[in-house]
C-alpha cells in the first residue's frame, strides 16, 4: 500500500501543490481544509486522494480526521492565518484566531501524529511558514507574531523527535506567492517576481525525503530577484 501523507490548508494554491506533488511522488493524500466543495474538486483530479473538510482551529474536528485517513509517513502544516495591519488595526480577535491556526494547530497535530512515527523510528512533519516569522514589520502585527511561535514550536518538535528518526523541518517562504489575488495586487510584476506554489511544493517534498545524514530544520525559498 502506498504510504499516506496528510496535507493541511488545502487551498487552491501552494496546498493543492503539495497535494499533487506528493501524489506524483507515489502516496496517497489526505486533503485537509475548511472548503468541502473545493476539496471535492481537487479529489476527483488528483489520484489516490482524499478530501477531508475540517476546521484545524478544532481540535476534536482534527483528531476525526487523522483517525478517519490513518497515521501518515509525512504531515505537512500548510494551513495559515493571516491579517495584515498594525497594533492598532488588527483586533485582539483576529491575532488570536490566527495564533489558533499557525501555532495551536500544529501543536494538536504534532500530538496526534507523532507517536506513531516515533514508535516506527520514521516519518516527517513539514511546516510552512513565511518572512513573519523571522521579523514583525509594523503592518504584520496581527500575523507576525504567531508565525515566530510556530516557527519556534516547530524547533522545538525537531529538537526533540529528531533523535527519535522524526524529521521535523520548518521552511520560509519569502516571496509572493503566484495566485490570482496576488497577480491582481502586483498586476505590473514580471512573472520572475513571484515565487510558483508547484516549485514550493518540490522543496516541501524534498525535505521530506532528505537523507538522515543531512536534515534541514530551517529552510529558505526566494526567486532570485527577491531583496533580502
Amino acid at each position: 500500500m502506498k504510504p499516506l501523507a496528510l496535507v493541511t490548508g488545502v487551498g487552491p494554491g501552494t496546498g493543492a501543490a503539495i497535494a499533487r506533488r506528493f501524489a506524483d511522488g507515489g502516496y496517497r493524500v489526505a486533503m485537509l481544509a475548511r472548503d468541502a466543495d473545493r476539496l471535492a474538486a481537487l479529489e476527483k483530479e488528483i489520484a489516490d486522494s482524499i478530501a477531508v473538510p475540517c476546521d484545524v482551529t478544532d481540535p476534536a474536528a482534527l483528531a476525526a480526521a487523522v483517525e478517519r485517513v490513518g497515521q501518515p509517513k509525512v504531515v505537512v502544516h500548510n494551513a495559515v492565518g493571516g491579517a495584515f495591519g498594525s497594533f492598532r488595526d488588527v483586533e485582539p480577535a483576529v491575532l488570536e484566531r490566527n495564533f489558533q491556526v499557525n501555532v495551536m494547530a500544529l501543536l494538536h497535530l504534532a500530538r496526534l501524529v507523532t507517536p506513531a512515527m516515533e514508535a516506527a523510528g520514521e516519518g516527517a512533519l513539514i511546516v510552512t511558514g513565511n518572512t513573519s516569522a523571522l521579523r514583525g514589520k509594523a503592518n504584520f502585527a496581527g500575523f507576525a507574531p504567531t508565525k515566530a511561535a510556530q516557527r519556534i514550536l516547530a524547533e522545538s518538535l525537531a529538537r526533540d523527535l529528531g533523535p527519535k528518526g522524526v524529521h521535523v523541518a520548518y521552511l520560509v517562504i519569502d516571496a509572493v506567492i503566484d495566485l490570482a489575488w496576488t497577480r491582481q495586487r502586483f498586476p505590473q510584476a514580471p512573472d520572475d517576481f513571484f515565487i510558483a506554489p508547484a516549485d514550493i511544493a518540490g522543496e516541501v517534498f524534498h525535505l521530506a525525503h532528505q537523507p538522515r545524514t543531512a536534515w534541514s530544520f530551517l529552510a529558505e525559498v526566494r526567486p532570485f530577484q527577491e531583496s533580502w
